[in-house]
């Protein structure tokens, strides 16, 4: 009998030149983008999908900003070009709080992302992988960026900017850094500066990947396949997902279970450790390691009050009519940093807390409370 073998992945995930572009468009910028941390980033452009079309006064554009591992694909069958299925399905279609018939929809990919907008895995100016070249982009520096998508689809402002975890951090940059072109805020578990917490459970992630044989200094990219950091990234994935979900619901879901047919006492595994043994395997071979080591150094960087004399005044630089809404189980960014959020936007109102088992992942999983919440903002 024989027997079948997954091929081995690509030494990255990322979207490459040449691979089908799917949904994809792509905008670049004129320029040389200007960064926080010093320097500049050449040749930059950014991947985006819509949905709907801008209407005659171009009031009605709702820009989707995506977390770590995300990308432009936010509704939408997996299909060439594009590895999975839109990650927040649920929020766009007919019907859903973003209707297509009402909203025009722009999601872009991160700069420094891996789905088709320049980053670790892109051609840099040399013609070669970015690698360990790629610099430090911070939310900011992503907001300046995207700027440029606004203008060249015509979005003078934003009826509103919608995210969460990461995607949140780059709406609040959005908010606080062009006030007069966002008009709504929906900011979903996330904080106003990450915390010694969040990036002490980042720290051991990104020396997973940087340890691994495979990364190879970060320019691993044209490595072949099944000689990427893909150990590295898995281990990563797995101490990411225990913080994206709540011990609750791990031991309601798995308790003491072994997996199927498995002994732990005899080197089997238990049924958590092949649920994180799945999330690890599906990553490797979607997503690319030097942008989750860039993005997670993003997301550390992340504090609204930079420069502006702290995250309050930062945070009141926010002119949107804002709904900041937490995740009651979130052991990532818990409900007191979404609190710090709605007493310092000036029009943020209470804090809503959706109740949910789920811990961070809650702000996908808990779909129609979510989309509840955004029609709700979006028609007021």
């Amino acid at each position: 009998m024989t027997t079948l073998h997954a091929p081995l992945p690509p030494a990255s995930g990322a979207w490459r030149e040449g691979d089908p572009p799917g949904r994809r468009r792509w905008v670049a910028l004129p320029g040389p983008l200007p960064l926080e941390a010093g320097g500049e980033l050449p040749g930059v452009r950014i991947a985006y999908e819509t949905w709907g079309e801008l209407n005659a006064d171009a009031s009605n554009a709702v820009l989707v900003l995506h977390a770590l591992t995300g990308d432009s694909h936010v509704t939408g069958a997996a299909e060439p070009g594009h590895p999975t299925a839109g990650w927040w399905d649920a929020l766009i279609g007919p019907g859903r709080a973003l209707d297509p018939r009402d909203w025009f929809i722009v999601a872009p990919n991160v700069v420094g992302g891996c789905q088709g907008s320049t980053g670790p895995s892109s051609a840099a100016p040399d013609g070669r992988p970015w690698g360990s070249r790629f610099p430090l982009v911070t939310a900011r520096d992503t907001v300046s960026a995207e700027v440029v998508l606004a203008d060249e689809l015509g979005v003078a402002s934003w009826a509103c900017v919608v995210g969460g975890s990461m995607g949140g951090m780059r709406a609040l940059e959005w908010a606080a850094t062009q006030p007069e072109r966002v008009r709504r805020l929906f900011l979903l578990a996330s904080p106003a500066a990450t915390s010694a917490d969040q990036i002490g459970w980042a720290a051991p992630q990104i020396a997973a990947i940087r340890s691994d044989p495979g990364w190879r200094g970060g320019d691993y990219h044209d490595a072949p396949p099944g000689q990427g950091p893909h150990a590295g990234l898995g281990i990563a994935r797995r101490m990411a997902h225990l913080s994206y979900r709540s011990a609750f619901e791990l031991a309601e879901r798995f308790g003491r279970q072994p997996q199927t047919g498995e002994d732990p006492w005899t080197g089997g595994r238990y049924a958590v450790e092949s649920y994180l043994d799945h999330h690890a395997a599906k990553l490797v071979r979607r997503f690319d390691a030097g942008s989750y080591v860039r993005l997670t150094e993003m997301m550390n960087a992340h504090d609204v009050g930079r420069g502006r004399g702290g995250v309050a005044a930062g945070l009141a630089l926010v002119q949107a009519e804002t709904m900041v809404a937490g995740i009651s189980s979130d052991r990532l960014y818990p409900l007191e940093q979404q609190a710090e959020l709605a007493a310092h936007i000036p029009l943020a109102g209470e804090l809503r807390v959706i109740d949910s088992p789920y811990g961070h992942d809650g702000f996908l999983i808990e779909a129609p409370t979510v989309g509840g919440l955004l029609g709700a903002l979006l028609h007021r």
